[in-house]
This record gives structure tokens, sequence and C-alpha cells, in this order.
């Protein structure tokens, strides 16, 4: 019983997955290949976010090394 149960479980898990896939048409791509649609549409502007943001922070990205951000390390 422990088995089949298994064997449902991982069987709902692939469905799961597999309909989440989509195939995109190649009249579609250009829409998805706009500049609003990309994760980051500024670089830019996202650089320098992060660059304040972490200037506040006080610290470099992943806590790698410490300091104040008024640079009185």
């Amino acid at each position: 019983m422990r088995r089949t149960t298994a064997w449902i479980c991982v069987l709902a898990c692939a469905l799961a997955f597999a309909s989440g896939c989509a195939e995109v048409k190649p009249w579609e791509r250009e829409t998805l290949a706009r500049r609003d649609m990309a994760w980051d549409p500024d670089p830019l502007a996202s650089q320098f976010r992060s660059h304040i943001h972490w200037s506040k922070e006080g610290s470099l990205p992943g806590g790698e090394a410490g300091g104040g951000g008024c640079g009185c390390n």
C-alpha cells in the first residue's frame, strides 16, 4: 500500500510540473523579448539602486566584509 501511495505522489508531482510547460510560438517571442518584459528592464538604474542599498547597509553583498557606512572601519 505504501509503495502504491508513493508512486501516486510521484505521478501527481510529475503531472503538476509538466502542466507548467508552454510552447512559445515564433510570433510570440517578439513580445517576450521586449525590454519591459526583462527581469531587470533598466540595468543602470538597478545597479545604482544596488549601490545605494549596499552603501547604506554598510557591507558587501553576501556579508563578505563588514564596516560602517560612514567609512570609519
